[in-house]
């Protein structure tokens, strides 16, 4: 056991190489998770139900939840650690949170797009979609189709990242203010744009400022313009 617990300190990993008996050894998978999270897929059946392995594997590694007995991804204190490092750690976590709203908001706030995971009913619902949108702009994508004609909702989106104009709602694709917004974020957003902004001098010279290879998507007059 020594030359175990001198292994799996030296590299966490060397758990996965280390005999059975070793690996149902709680003093040793803890050194192991806490060197990686990720580790605990080497771990014995019986210590993924262990709480207190779990807890130190998710606190370095969220995504180590994956890994984690059936039994405490259904335990909310266990779920909410793991999307405090990584929101799209919901996606290993039981149905159950996917549809639980204080869930579900940590999982926004750390990762908007943890949004694709979801239940659809909160896919619709503004709170959760505007969060996911504050952190993630491009996680609009997400959302349901009625947020996405929502002027609130697109507006922080393209603030955080111009690109997520394409995912809006076409009628804002048309709306100027938004599209000011989204080019000066990220000038390669005029591609989606309506055609009669990719003819608009401020917008055009907006967005190649912001990222040359706008020039891409702008009328072919602005390429052969030298100012």
């Amino acid at each position: 056991k020594n030359e175990a617990l001198e292994l799996v300190k030296e590299w966490g990993g060397e758990l996965e190489n280390l005999p059975d008996i070793f690996k149902k050894d709680k003093e040793i998978v803890l050194l192991s998770v806490k060197d990686s999270g990720n580790y605990l897929q080497y771990a014995d059946d019986s210590l993924k139900k262990d709480r207190d392995i779990v807890l130190e594997a998710i606190k370095n590694d969220g995504y180590a939840l994956e890994y984690a007995d059936n039994i405490l991804k259904k335990d909310k204190e266990v779920v909410l650690e793991a999307l405090k490092i990584e929101g799209t750690a919901l996606q290993y976590a039981d149905d159950i949170f996917k549809k639980d709203t204080e869930v579900v908001l940590a999982a926004v706030k750390s990762d908007g797009n943890s949004l694709d995971d979801v239940d659809i009913s909160l896919k619709k619902n503004k709170k959760i979609v505007l969060e996911a949108v504050k952190q993630n702009g491009a996680s609009i994508m997400f959302a349901d189709d009625s947020l996405k004609k929502n002027k609130e909702i697109v507006l922080e989106a393209v603030k955080q990242n111009g690109n997520a104009l394409y995912h809006a709602d076409d009628s804002f694709k048309k709306n100027k203010e938004i599209v000011l917004i989204a080019v000066k974020q990220n000038g390669s957003a005029i591609g989606c744009t309506d055609d009669s902004f990719k003819k608009d001098k401020e917008i055009v010279l907006i967005a190649v400022k912001n990222n040359g290879n706008a020039l891409e998507y702008v009328d072919d007059s602005f390429k052969k313009n030298k100012e």
